[in-house]
């Protein structure tokens, strides 16, 4: 493998493991040698270099230009254009993309357009501030009105000249760049839910929208963090024993997970039935698991264990006062290998004062503070 094409892959994976985000969107760049440009640029869907720049700059450096990449792919800049002048407008969402990398401490390269001045602003606000210094120095600007209009005329007599085969290729490479941005949207959407986003990612995406997440979502990504292939020494792998080498099997673990359901009568019978019905929808994509399910008001009414292919079902029983402690006092005694506890319940109840040593999510109706775990919000 050639130097600079090591260099490129060592980046790449670098970045994918240290920023999951910006690597797996940059995973997708299209890379082409340009060596008439200085140093780099990105539209979208490719990223252009110039080869003395990528053998010149550090593996660190390769990296931040990845990552420059993979914002410029996902922010759909002609959509946020807005009539504003094409070259200042990607010159100053360079700008606001290299500030927020710097701040998320990755190492810009010389060339990158950067300046302190510029740092915490969105890039709207970077081209109001670039396209004053243009004007009070006097410089050539066009209104960018008039530079529309006058672009949209150029075009429409370009257009009429232009072959069949040119507006096909012209449609294939409109078609790419939404693909991508559908692509980086969905990346974006699944860090936002894993809690892994990068700092300061609201000056490109409305995060406020998207932080709006449906309560099915967190709980899918909650139970496909907790289950996953294990291995195990015994049996040894068989595909190898014939060689001499005893090594570990892939085995697929029985998943097993703890539901606990506060029956003291103030619960929402409608929204728990969504719940466990989603829960079963989600149950039935795992190859093998194990349900323990507890209810419970004051204290433990009962406990059934269900298995692959059985129907999720619970009788409520009880009437009682919320207390929280007798359901991790049982798993304490009788379920020591749990890693996930997910309790339905309104939250108003007495709180056990040791944190546990799994993870738990509390299934409510509404937003309240708890002293551990995580509230999914279960709405209508």
């Amino acid at each position: 493998m050639p130097k600079i094409e090591k260099k490129i892959s060592q980046a790449k994976a670098k970045l994918l493991v240290e920023y999951p985000l910006f690597g797996t969107i940059a995973s997708k760049l299209k890379l082409i040698k340009n060596d008439d440009i200085q140093a780099f640029k990105s539209n979208g869907t490719t990223l252009e270099y110039n080869s003395d720049f990528f053998s010149e700059i550090t593996l660190n450096e390769m990296e931040f230009v990845f990552a420059n990449g993979a914002m410029h792919a996902s922010l759909a800049h002609e959509s946020r254009k807005n009539g504003r002048s094409g070259w200042l407008w990607q010159l100053s969402s360079d700008y606001a993309v290299n500030d927020m990398l710097v701040e998320n401490g990755l190492e810009r390269p010389y060339q990158a357009h950067y300046s302190k001045r510029f740092h915490g602003l969105y890039a709207e606000e970077i081209y109001a501030e670039l396209k004053d210094d243009i004007l009070r120095d006097e410089l050539e600007y066009e209104a960018d009105d008039i530079d529309d209009v006058q672009n949209d005329k150029n075009d429409q007599q370009e257009n009429n000249q232009e072959s069949e085969s040119t507006k096909e290729i012209e449609q294939d490479d409109l078609l790419s760049q939404e693909l991508f941005e559908e692509f980086a949207k969905a990346v974006l959407e699944m860090e936002e839910k894993r809690g892994e986003l990068p700092k300061s990612l609201e000056r490109f995406f409305d995060l406020a929208q998207n932080a709006n997440i449906d309560w099915r979502d967190e709980l899918r990504v909650s139970l496909e963090r907790f289950h996953k292939d294990d291995y195990a020494q015994m049996p040894p792998n068989k595909k190898f024993l014939h060689l001499g080498f005893y090594l570990p099997s892939s085995i697929s673990q029985r998943f097993k997970l703890v539901v606990a359901v506060d029956s003291s009568g103030s619960v929402d019978e409608d929204l728990l039935s969504e719940f466990l019905s989603e829960l079963n929808f989600l149950m039935n994509t795992v190859p093998s698991y194990e349900i323990n399910l507890l209810i419970c008001d004051d204290k433990i009414r009962s406990h059934r264990v269900f298995y692959s292919g059985d129907i999720l079902e619970a009788s409520i029983e009880g009437g009682g006062a919320t207390d929280f402690r007798p359901v991790f006092e049982f798993i304490d005694r009788e379920l020591e290998d749990t890693k996930l506890l997910l309790y339905f319940s309104d939250l108003d109840g007495v709180f056990p004062n040791k944190v546990p040593f799994y993870d738990v999510k509390w299934i409510a109706p509404k937003e309240l503070e708890v002293p551990f775990g995580e509230v999914i919000v279960l709405q209508d």
